[in-house]
């Protein structure tokens, strides 16, 4: 049977997803996500390299999703506030990946999918803060990381 290296990504992907999503980026298991995909482990490094390269392939893959998923409309926070918080109870184990990310990787490297998305986000509030649609007393930085804590708050209160 010949070798379908899509399929193979793509297992590997899914695993990789619930893996990091249930154990995080320190605690997760390169063999364990290598016999859920039902492939060998030498294929994730041929694919991914190390281990924190295939948690930012799986997180970029998520980030992708969310962008396209959540539609962001400086205008209109609150609706903003409620797709993020329907995307996360759809999508529990992004909501898990998001906060992975950010208990462990404070000090390193930022992705470039996840600095792309705020810093089109800062933007658009700040021009919405210059048109008067927004209030100016809060920074497009506060702001931001005011709604999107609320939605992910309310998302983890189940």
């Amino acid at each position: 049977m010949a070798r379908d290296a899509d399929r193979t990504r793509r297992r590997l992907l899914a695993a990789a997803t619930d893996e990091f999503a249930a154990f995080g980026i320190a605690g997760a298991r390169i063999d364990r996500i290598a016999a859920a995909a039902g492939c060998n482990k030498a294929m994730i490094y041929a694919y991914y390299g190390t281990n924190d390269q295939l948690f930012e392939a799986v997180f970029t893959a998520h980030v992708a999703g969310y962008l396209e998923q959540v539609p962001f409309d400086a205008a209109d926070l609150p609706g903003y506030a409620g797709r993020l918080f329907d995307y996360f109870e759809d999508h529990p184990d992004a909501l898990r990946l998001s906060i992975w990310y950010r208990l462990e990787r404070p000090q390193g490297a930022p992705m470039g999918a996840v600095i792309a998305a705020n810093q089109s986000r800062l933007e658009q509030l700040a021009g919405a803060q210059r048109a008067g649609l927004l209030t100016a007393g809060y920074t497009p930085v506060e702001l931001l990381a005011l709604v999107q804590s609320v939605a992910t708050t309310w998302a983890s209160m189940n």
